[in-house]
């Protein structure tokens, strides 16, 4: 695996220890999946490396306009931010990596392979099993088709 940006390292420092335990779950779940699937594991690798609780002013400083949703549900901006950040500050022009970043917590549609492999990941993070039944099976299905384990966890 290699070393994360120092910029990434210096931030994830800062992170709650919950959270950087989140963040290391799902990146191993997510290497195993990129190698599975043939996708580059280091991409994905850094993509879910970022990851943090993001306040609505700091979606404003980078020019995200939250959406009602938003209001109620301030969470869902951090992986917008942060991938504003990490093309903003940590100088990560990799538009996969960006894409899986930006997404990771509510998807889109057509995302690429790096995303789709994070956004499966972070869902698969074995302390969310609580809230999703049927997690076993989803974690199955992705290891053999990443398609079918997104169709399946909508």
């Amino acid at each position: 695996m290699r070393r994360l940006p120092d910029a990434v390292e210096d931030r994830l420092k800062g992170l709650p220890e919950g959270l950087i335990e989140h963040i290391e779950r799902v990146r191993e779940i997510a290497r195993e999946l990129a190698s599975l699937h043939s996708i580059d594991v280091e991409r994905v690798d850094l993509a879910r490396a970022l990851d943090a609780d993001t306040p609505l002013g700091s979606a404003r400083e980078y020019g995200i306009e939250p959406s009602p949703v938003h209001g109620g549900k301030p969470l869902l901006l951090h992986g917008p931010v942060a991938a504003e950040w990490l093309e903003r500050e940590a100088v990560i022009d990799d538009a996969q990596v960006l894409e899986a970043v930006r997404c990771h917590t509510t998807g889109r549609s057509g995302m690429g392979p790096v995303a789709r492999v994070v956004f499966l990941a972070d869902e698969l993070d074995p302390s969310k099993g609580s809230r999703d039944p049927f997690q076993d099976d989803i974690a199955s299905l992705a290891r053999e088709d990443l398609d079918r384990a997104l169709l399946r966890f909508l």
